[in-house]
């Protein structure tokens, strides 16, 4: 190994030991150079290349200080199998190129970064997202389309929103996702609950609510369904979009893992729209990075301009930056690069999901079969309670989420976890399922023994 790269890992070392403290002042070019043997144009060489790396940064005239101390990825990796998470495993996440874009945006904006911009979004962004939603079977024209800060912000938005349809209570799956839930009780909205299964929702049912109790909308995620995992087919799809228009009920779309569809063919149901009912939400948090808060609504006509005045009320608008960034990223081709490669890997997760579960659990336990997307439930034995599941799990190392979260406080529940892959390898996965299968026949034998003394002091 030749001076330079020798000096580049012993600055490295001593950053990820905190040796260097952040903040704290390197030694000179000329003390690094008598120290190595060689040449102050190789540490200045080394100390640059650091600097682009981002581990130290120069003071004019002082010298060099670091960034920042141990490398979190270095940190050695937790023994939890953690099946709770819904943020993306960091390491696919692409740091390296959207730095570059991130970079890119900078010097192509400049000023514009730095002051307020259209509360609707970039307009040459909301026209990438044009072509990037056409795609998806999702045509909307740049007009309708509006950058938000993450999709819980556009899930509170519509649920403040009054709506041309004069109703106001809202129709949700159940169960549903937990941030709705909360967004809905927060705003002491009156909200309705209609049960989801793995064959989607009662159409009859749902035709009922939209004809009798003043729905002002219906909040379904219709594939990858979250907690459960299951997709509604595409007949159900069309159905609900037939529905929407004939009783003047709006369906807020959730979509928030469309990009990482497996099944090329499936469309949202905003393709079966023809009555302009459906308002599509999409999230880029599962596919990059989810500090960035962004995600996009598209937004019938009718509700357009008063939902950009509440959004420009809350916030102005979106972050520059994280929006000039995602332009450069989808139009130089990364962004479908890096979620194709997140498709597979999610993939191969859900398939080892389904593999461990047929290996160690009985078949009222299995797992529903998805092929893509990140979440699932396991159904538990009768009586058996999923938040002491939870904590037995937990002592062995084992994290999963009782599902009583994902339903309205009045709603008839199903007694389940839920199980998430984002943040697991096959490994784990096949480890965690089997230590899942043996906490739950471990409490199922307690239960019955407790019940059987019971029975016998009794007598």
């Amino acid at each position: 190994m030749n001076k330079y790269e020798l000096i580049k890992r012993h600055i490295k070392e001593q950053l990820q030991a905190n040796s260097i403290k952040p903040g704290e002042k390197l030694l000179s070019i000329r003390k690094i150079s008598e120290q190595f043997g060689c040449s102050m144009n190789t540490v200045i060489r080394a100390y640059d290349d650091l600097e682009k790396e981002h581990l130290i940064y120069s003071v004019p005239k002082s010298g060099y200080y670091a960034v920042m101390g141990s490398d979190p990825a270095a940190r050695p990796l937790s023994e939890l199998i953690d099946f709770t998470s819904a943020a993306p495993d960091p390491e696919v996440m692409p740091y390296e190129d959207f730095q570059h874009c991130l970079n890119r945006a900078i010097a192509l904006y400049k000023d514009e970064l730095f002051s307020y911009t259209d509360p609707q979004g970039f307009l040459s962004l909301r026209q990438s997202l044009e072509k990037h939603l056409a795609l998806s079977q999702v045509f909307a024209n740049p007009e309708q389309i509006c950058i938000v800060s993450g999709s819980q912000q556009a899930l509170h938005l519509l649920n403040a929103l009054p709506f041309p349809n004069g109703k106001t209570n809202v129709l949700v799956e159940q169960p549903a996702y937990s941030g709705m839930l909360r967004s809905l009780q927060l705003l002491n909205i009156n909200a309705i609950g209609i049960a989801r299964t793995e064959d989607g929702v009662d159409l009859e049912e749902l035709e009922k609510q939209f004809r009798n109790n003043g729905i002002k909308f219906f909040y379904t995620a219709p594939r990858y369904h979250n907690p459960s995992g299951w997709s509604y087919s595409q007949e159900q799809k069309k159905q609900i979009a037939r529905l929407a228009g004939k009783y003047d009920v709006y369906v807020l779309e959730d979509d928030y893992l469309g990009d990482l569809e497996v099944d090329r063919k499936s469309d949202p149901i905003y393709s079966y729209d023809t009555t302009g009912h459906i308002i599509y939400i999409r999230s880029f948090s599962k596919v990059m990075l989810p500090g960035l808060r962004l995600a996009l609504a598209v937004i019938p006509k009718l509700l357009i301009e008063a939902f950009t005045m509440l959004k420009a009320s809350c916030d102005s608008s979106t972050a520059a930056l994280s929006q000039a960034a995602l332009e450069i990223y989808l139009n130089n081709g990364m962004f479908e690069r890096h979620a194709a490669h997140m498709r597979n890997r999610y993939r191969e997760r859900m398939l080892e999901l389904q593999a461990a579960s047929l290996r160690y659990l009985p078949p009222l336990q299995q797992v529903y079969s998805a092929q893509g997307g990140i979440f699932c439930t396991i159904k538990l034995p009768e009586g058996m309670d999923a938040g002491d599941l939870s904590v037995v799990l937990k002592e062995r190392h084992v994290l999963v989420t009782p599902a009583d979260r994902f339903y309205l406080p009045a709603f008839p529940r199903e007694n389940r976890i839920r199980i998430s892959i984002i943040r697991t390898n096959e490994e784990q996965i096949n480890n965690g399922i089997r230590l899942i299968a043996e906490a739950i026949d471990s409490l199922s034998k307690h239960k019955a023994f407790r019940r059987a003394s019971a029975a016998r002091d009794w007598q």
